[in-house]
């Protein structure tokens, strides 16, 4: 007892250690963390490919699968995004006329809108705004050179690492690294394979019920909430408000706009909040409040990246936690309470 005890400072200095490296070295972490994600999620491929062909052949077969695969899904947000805008932008006239109509309704209510700076929101501010997003939603050229070259030097090394932690004369050190590797490949390959899953079926909720209400680009709509629903939280935050902002400047009444407010939230939730946990199970059976702090906190740290990678970097500290006989009060604390036997 006291042993740990006397640890326990060390521990948290060395947490700090890392976070701020974490912060201030993001050029050189992030990408490795991308790296080590993907590389999780592509090594089935490169073994089997591996296999049948010669290494490096197998090798080239998997970056240009996943070169594709990220290629196309940035095509499908853009060409949505893109849709939207166009026709927005045509017919900005029209948008401008509904902000400056809400605005004289606001100061006829007293409502001084002014003094909260909406004298700067026009369209021409909100799709600057969007605009921004877009620039931080897609990386640098550099950021994802040095990803791929993590990524790809990475899978010729698995083999060797293996080979590397189970010659360790510490066995316990051995069996966590072993085990560990496996387990949280195991599940980035199960937890993008339920988002994926889950963010289809969003997708396609969203476009239905635009559709049926005879919103404007019921398809773009669609793809974007599909696109948007990988971001925890964040994603469908936007994926309701940008057509709940469209449905404001289409339809004639209130009450129209109210339903696809609601319809919009009630489908987030119902599938984010019901449907997810049930077919995820307990792989991420994680407090949501802890949930809640890690995206936020990854997000401070690494933008719209770290949204993107704070549930597997926390899916991963949770495996190794759980296999540590002196961590496992983490996943016993912040984890779920288990299922009475």
């Amino acid at each position: 007892m006291t042993d740990r005890a006397s640890s326990a400072p060390v521990y948290i200095i060395a947490i700090l250690v890392m976070t701020v490296a974490a912060y201030y070295a993001a050029s050189v972490f992030a990408p490795l963390a991308v790296a080590l994600f993907i590389m999780a999620l592509v090594w089935p491929l490169q073994r089997t490919l591996q296999a049948r062909v010669h290494k490096l052949v197998a090798l080239a077969l998997t970056l240009l699968t996943t070169i594709a695969v990220c290629v196309a899904f940035a095509w499908i947000i853009s060409w949505a995004v893109g849709r939207v805008g166009r026709s927005v932008v045509l017919d900005s006239a029209r948008y401008n006329f509904f902000l400056a109509s809400t605005k004289d309704w606001l100061d006829a209510q007293g409502v001084s809108v002014a003094a909260l700076g909406a004298e700067h929101f026009t369209v021409a501010w909100l799709f600057s705004a969007i605009s921004r997003l877009g620039g931080h939603l897609q990386t640098t050229f550099t950021f994802w050179l040095i990803a791929i070259t993590y990524l790809m030097l990475g899978l010729l090394e698995v083999d060797d690492i293996r080979t590397k932690m189970q010659a360790m004369s510490n066995r316990n050190a051995s069996r966590i690294l072993l085990e560990g590797c496996s387990v949280v490949a195991s599940q980035y390959r199960r937890y993008l394979l339920i988002r994926t899953g889950v963010s289809l079926l969003t997708g396609s909720l969203v476009w239905l019920f635009a559709r049926l209400v005879g919103l404007p680009f019921a398809f773009e709509w669609g793809v974007m909430a599909f696109a948007l629903n990988y971001l925890p939280f964040i994603g469908p935050f936007f994926a309701t408000v940008m057509p709940t902002l469209l449905a404001m400047a289409t339809f004639d009444t209130w009450g129209e706009v109210l339903l696809v407010f609601v319809c919009l939230n009630v489908i987030q939730f119902m599938v984010g909040s019901y449907i997810e946990p049930r077919v995820a199970g307990t792989m991420l059976s994680i407090s949501p409040t802890l949930v809640l702090f890690v995206i936020f906190f990854w997000t401070f740290m690494w933008g719209i990246l770290g949204t993107l990678l704070a549930m597997p970097i926390t899916v991963a500290i949770f495996a190794f936690c759980g296999l540590n006989p002196r961590s496992q009060w983490v996943v016993e604390l912040f984890g779920k309470p288990p299922k009475p036997a």
